[in-house]
């Protein structure tokens, strides 16, 4: 099988914890300047005279780091970079704390409403860049995603050249991923159980859907204790479907408490609206570390406030 070449490095450091974007230039002749396709290809989002300011202003570089101008010709396979706008970023007022730090990995237990990895408006406030800033690792990546609204321990490589060994312990199911959630209690409810369904997330729409079909979403829910109509569940997935352990406890009926999604979709909450976080939490990872052969089992100590202070939560 023939070996992907792998892009050339970046000629321009980061910027608050951010990686320079990437563009290669595509095959075929379209194009007679650099200029030409960067408005074709951002224009509508950029507009043109963001990419022409930009030009001038000499922040588009060639692989030598080499300004690109107006009138640079259009070569297929060329890679040019630049920094995006930040956006202007509500910062989330909680800390990202290292439960374990190597010369090979670093665990993280991400607090509620902050994103792994930069994204959409979400660029210099996520736990990736945070923690680039924060530990001084600029070559820091994420072996996997949490969602924004789940607080919980991520993995991050430390060195470039092993990311796809960490990597591929996700993708192979090779790490055994434990989550809690509080949600309500039903006595009625048969647990602990084994839910099974077919799981279809379109882009563009924000909720996750149940469908006929193949099972490809499966996971296990277990009652750990209830009291005052609430309860704490164990969830384990055994597969990793966008916002799985959400619909599967809303289609048993016990919806994650704070889940603006699921079963219904709600209005967006103002920004730097923090409260009510949604109780769910990637509390367990365990795996044999892929370089070093160690046995790793992780624990975050982290407690979902509508079980420790369900009024404090609420207000």
């Amino acid at each position: 099988m023939r070996r992907r070449t792998p892009p050339p490095p970046a000629p321009l450091p980061q910027r608050d914890g951010v990686d320079p974007v990437r563009v290669r230039l595509p095959a075929g002749n379209a194009w007679a300047t650099v200029r030409d396709h960067l408005v074709a290809r951002l224009g509508l989002a950029a507009g043109a005279e963001v990419i022409d300011t930009m030009l001038a202003e000499e922040r588009i570089v060639d692989v030598t780091g080499r300004p690109v101008s107006r009138d640079t010709a259009y070569v297929p396979g060329m890679f040019v970079w630049f920094h995006r706008e930040l956006p202007d970023e509500e910062r989330v007022p909680f800390p990202i704390d290292v439960v374990y730090r190597d010369e090979h990995v670093v665990v993280a237990d991400k607090p509620h409403f902050l994103a792994t990895t930069p994204r959409g408006s979400h660029v210099a406030e996520t736990a990736l860049a945070r923690l680039r800033r924060q530990l001084g690792i600029p070559a820091l990546g994420a072996a996997h995603r949490l969602d924004r609204l789940t607080a919980g321990l991520v993995l991050f490589i430390v060195r470039p050249e092993e990311r796809g060994a960490y990597q591929s312990l996700f993708r192979d199911r090779r790490v055994a991923k434990e989550y809690e959630a509080v949600a309500p209690y039903d006595p009625t409810l048969t647990l602990p159980r084994t839910v099974r369904s077919r799981i279809v997330k379109e882009r563009g729409i924000l909720a996750a859907q149940e469908v006929e079909g193949e099972t490809n979403a499966i996971s296990r829910v277990e009652l750990l204790e209830h009291r005052h109509g609430r309860a704490r569940y164990r969830l384990t997935p055994r597969t990793g479907q966008t916002h799985q352990l959400r619909v599967h406890m809303s289609a048993l009926g016990v919806p994650i408490l704070g889940d603006p999604l699921y079963p219904v979709v709600t209005d967006p909450v103002p920004a730097g609206d923090f409260r009510r976080p949604l109780q769910l939490l990637a509390r367990g990872l365990e795996f044999t570390d892929p370089v070093t052969g160690y046995e790793h089992r992780f624990i975050s100590p982290r407690v979902l406030r509508a079980w420790s202070s369900y009024e404090e939560w609420a207000e």
